[in-house]
């Protein structure tokens, strides 16, 4: 799948400074030749300054002296000449050489304010024309409707104030919109029409491609598909059920998984905590716990009520209950709230599932299903969100505008409806994907297609081209994931529970015991766990039960950390350095006994084009089933039956031709659906149903009872394997959703460890000491292994190193505080530190505590002053730390290519990998 920015990188180049930035080369010249010849100079001046006669003369040939040596513009040099002549001619016609050029030096640096003026005003008129961009601004309207609402004003502004410079409040504005302008033309992180995704091949030819070998064409058509916020069906259901009158007329069904236990009723509470409906991206957490409820004749005789009646209304298991046990209503209602709120009974019917491909539809319609005059009237509240919704996809931007202001309207008229006082609705209220292509209900197609063999012949000996690379460094990605001690953990005190080659038939009992004994305690002290210490020293992963398999993931992170850390003691100073084969083998062979069965991986790329040497750069690497696709299948036509031609089918079908030795894939969802990121297509056969939930959209005979579940430890292969009673066949459970395994419950989050799911953020640099810093900078070369780029060029200070905040101002004298000196000393600093032009930016406030920061990487342009003071907006404090990280692939590297220009653009990938065990254990990939 491809990852393509709205906009060609072309369009920002309007925002760059040419004019000054051959100015500010033309003064970093003359001040390095300057000091070159003063260095020389001053050091035939010191023996004349020796032998002057009198003190007065020593003291001017003296101040002279220094002022060469500093690259200091004398004050009066006339008198220290004169008296030079006469002790060596030569020399003070060279001092006075100096002098004139330092002189027209300074004339040099007061030209800079003009040209900076002319060219700040310059491009802010480019700014303010690039953010009438359509692709921007209705990505804008659901990134920040706030910022999107003052554009107009900041646009009109040097309309009624020609060349003026915006005060400090348009100023903010125009910050943030340039922020967002080179999110939209310089990354790739899909949200609305920021970026579109599209599906690609690769073959074998050039067909389709451009003129340009290994170049893809991005589609000129976009399609828009437009989603409610599922956030705002889970507070409706919540308003709905919170009303006594109108709860009465729910469906009520028990909570799946419960079961006898010794005089107690066993099941699974499930406890929601609402997320904060102010961030732009919000969703309920959910937790589990095993909980068990005392046997009593009222609760058996509701059990089996509803053996009988799976589903009835509230209002008739209230009147049931007061005639079985004679209570009052009050008396009853008290007793089903709190069955309510313990998670024994619940409402299935207002939940949203993964699979519903139009949430708000299914909802809308499970209100006309309960044929009641409230629910018809509340259905029929929800018929205009659901045209705002419907339309919106086709709308332009005063269109949205318009339709966003009306659903907000609308629903909060909803929310009145139900009661609430003071209606809240997220500030997100719509999740937009675009597609790349024609947007047809057929994904049998690609959008783009891309010719396979740049990226895969080998470049120049001795490197492998990039998809070779990639298969050969997918075996010590392992060594990296975060989940893998945990997954071999569980092993170790399942073998510790139930022998070597034992077995559990009660996965519910084997999931509590696994947490309440060992796993709360072990994730909580293995979450402050630094993987290296202040000396670089690797810090062992918890290994509490003496595993074998943590071993090995340990000497794996040291053979990479100790062969890193040789490597870089030999390339100091380096512009790349490269990871031999010989290390990747190494790492390899020490996780040959920990290595996953089955591994199939996502791998985020962007590809790098050069003549004869093509690269691939790895951004992120993920374990997990269809990770990069599931979000978008709604984008990709509707087909979900086996033998349709919509993305989800096709998945499908791939999870069923993939999974290893007979065992079939099964889905874990995680309960209800609180965050659009999670919702998909079916994309496998089967669904494990774990307790609390029903496993809608899925038939019958494709749900997985958690109770029909077995553990079993296979001796020959070392490894747990889930099976399943029914259908005598091992499962693997896949989690297709976008939050990550710790924001799950329980039971699907310890499910995940009999999973592929993994998380391998590839540390290069892990237990490596930085260099010592120059100026308060250090450094690190970029990373390759063969034809792929494992980590980028980067450059890391505090904010006060900066030249925004004082650090790194050098020689230049003459400008002072004005911006064309400030952007002298960036220019400065980007020279002397070895900076290319373009970075990307990541800054960590100084406040934030270790590991709660997520800043984003944010573009900078060293050639344009409006991207540098944007920059310097992100400084809050002189301890802020500023990481910058070349921008690669280059603008003149880019792959992905449209009418327009140039496009960012990043794929994502997936490979499978199957070790087929033989008698002795050992594996071979296949």
């Amino acid at each position: 799948m491809l990852r393509v920015a709205a906009l060609p990188v072309e369009s920002v180049q309007a925002l760059r400074c040419p004019a000054t930035v051959r100015w500010a080369e033309r003064v970093l010249r003359e001040e390095e030749r300057l000091r070159s010849r003063g260095t020389t100079l001053s050091d035939r001046l010191h023996p004349l300054v020796k032998a002057a006669e009198g003190e007065h003369a020593r003291r001017l040939l003296l101040r002279l002296r220094r002022d060469v040596f500093n690259g200091r513009l004398p004050g009066a040099p006339e008198r220290a000449l004169t008296l030079l002549t006469a002790a060596d001619a030569e020399a003070a016609a060279d001092a006075a050489a100096w002098v004139r050029d330092r002189r027209a030096l300074n004339e040099l640096l007061t030209e800079g304010g003009p040209l900076l003026g002319a060219e700040a005003a310059r491009t802010r008129a480019a700014l303010r024309r690039l953010l009438g961009e359509e692709r921007l601004r209705l990505g804008l309207l659901l990134a920040s409707p706030e910022l999107e609402g003052r554009l107009d004003a900041y646009i009109g502004s040097a309309e009624a104030e020609p060349g003026r410079r915006p005060d400090k409040r348009l100023r903010k504005a125009e910050r943030s919109a340039l922020a967002y302008l080179y999110r939209t033309a310089c990354k790739t992180s899909p949200f609305s029409t920021f970026t579109a995704v599209a599906l690609g091949r690769f073959t074998e030819d050039s067909e389709g491609e451009e003129r340009v070998p290994g170049t893809v064409r991005v589609p000129e058509e976009w399609t828009s598909h437009a989603r409610l916020n599922v956030v705002v069906l889970a507070r409706l259901a919540q308003l709905i059920a919170a009303d006594p009158g109108r709860r009465g007329d729910l469906p009520v069904a028990l909570s799946s998984g419960w079961g006898h236990d010794e005089g107690r009723i066993r099941y699974v509470r499930r406890s929601v905590t609402a997320g904060d409906d102010g961030a732009a991206v919000t969703f309920d957490a959910a937790r589990d716990r095993l909980f068990f409820l005392r046997r009593s004749g009222t609760l058996e005789k509701l059990l089996a009520l509803f053996g009988d009646r799976p589903q009835m209304r509230y209002r008739d298991l209230a009147r049931w209950l007061a005639e079985e046990s004679g209570a009052g209503p009050d008396e009853c209602e008290r007793y089903l709230t709190a069955l309510l709120d313990l998670g024994m009974i619940r409402i299935p019917c207002l939940h949203t599932d993964v699979h519903d491909a139009d949430p708000l539809r299914a909802f809308h319609d499970a209100l006309q299903a309960l044929d009641r005059p409230w629910a018809a009237r509340l259905a029929e509240g929800l018929r205009q969100p659901l045209a705002c919704v419907a339309q919106y996809a086709a709308e332009g931007q005063e269109a949205r505008r318009a339709l966003l202001a009306e659903l907000r309207h609308s629903l909060t008229a909803v929310q009145r409806e139900l009661g609430a006082t003071e209606p809240t609705l997220p500030r997100t209220l719509l999740y937009e994907d675009v597609r790349a292509g024609a947007g047809g209900t057929d994904a049998g197609e690609a959008d783009v297609r891309c010719n396979l063999r740049p990226w895969t012949a080998p470049a120049p000996a001795p490197d492998e081209g990039p998809l070779e690379s990639l298969r050969s460094l997918e075996r010590v990605l392992p060594a990296f994931d975060l989940t893998l001690p945990q997954r071999i953990t569980l092993k170790g005190f399942f073998v510790a529970r139930y022998g070597s080659g034992g077995r559990c038939e009660d996965l519910l009992k084997l999931v509590h015991d696994f947490h309440e004994d060992f796993y709360d305690q072990y994730v909580t002290f293995a979450a402050r766990r630094k993987p290296f210490d202040a000396q670089g020293d690797y810090v062992p992963e918890p290994n509490w039960l003496g595993l074998p398999g943590i071993t090995a993931v340990d000497a794996a992170r040291r053979e990479w950390a100790s062969r890193m850390r040789r490597l870089w003691d030999t390339a100091r100073g380096a512009e790349e350095v490269r990871v031999h084969h010989e290390t990747v083998e190494a790492v390899a062979g020490q996780l040959a006994g920990v290595t996953p069965r089955f591994a199939p991986q996502s791998h985020f790329l962007q590809l790098v084009r050069r003549d004869g040497d093509p690269l691939a750069v790895l951004n992120q690497s993920y374990g997990g089933f269809a990770f990069p696709f599931s979000r978008f299948t709604h984008c990709f036509g509707e087909g979900n039956g086996e033998s349709g031609q919509g993305l989800a089918a096709r998945i499908r079908r791939t999870a069923a031709s993939v999974a290893p030795g007979g065992a079939v894939l099964a889905e874990i969802t995680g309960g209800a659906v609180t965050s659009n990121l999670n919702l998909h297509g079916r994309l496998t056969d089967y669904r494990i149903v774990c307790p609390g939930e029903d496993g809608g959209g899925v038939p019958p005979e494709c749900r997985i009872a958690l109770d029909d579940l077995t553990v079993e430890h296979d001796a020959q292969a070392d490894r747990l394997v889930l099976r399943s009673r029914r259908l005598d066949r091992e499962v693997i459970p896949v989690y297709l959703g976008y939050l990550v395994p710790l924001a799950l419950p329980e039971i699907p989050r310890t499910l995940l460890l009999l999973s592929p799911t993994s998380m391998a953020p590839l540390d290069v640099w892990g237990g490596v000491p930085e260099g010592e810093p120059d100026d308060g900078v250090t450094s690190r070369p970029r990373v390759r292994y063969g034809g792929l780029v494992l980590s980028r060029r980067s450059w890391a200070a505090s904010a006060a190193a900066l030249p925004a905040h004082g650090g790194a101002g050098g020689s230049g004298g003459g400008s002072g505080g004005s911006d064309a000196g400030l952007f002298l000393h960036w220019q400065r600093w980007r020279a002397r530190h070895g900076l290319p032009r373009r970075v990307f930016a990541t800054v960590t406030p100084a406040a934030a505590a270790p590991g709660t920061d997520r800043a984003k990487p944010q573009y900078v342009d060293f050639d344009s002053w409006l991207s540098l003071t944007a920059l310097e907006g992100l400084l809050k404090d002189p301890a802020d730390r500023v990481v910058l990280r070349e921008a690669l692939p280059g603008e003149d590297e880019l792959h992905a290519v449209s009418a327009s220009g140039s496009h960012m653009a990043e794929l994502a990938v997936e490979t499978v990998r199957t070790l087929r065990h033989d008698r002795e254990g050992t594996g071979a990939p296949t």
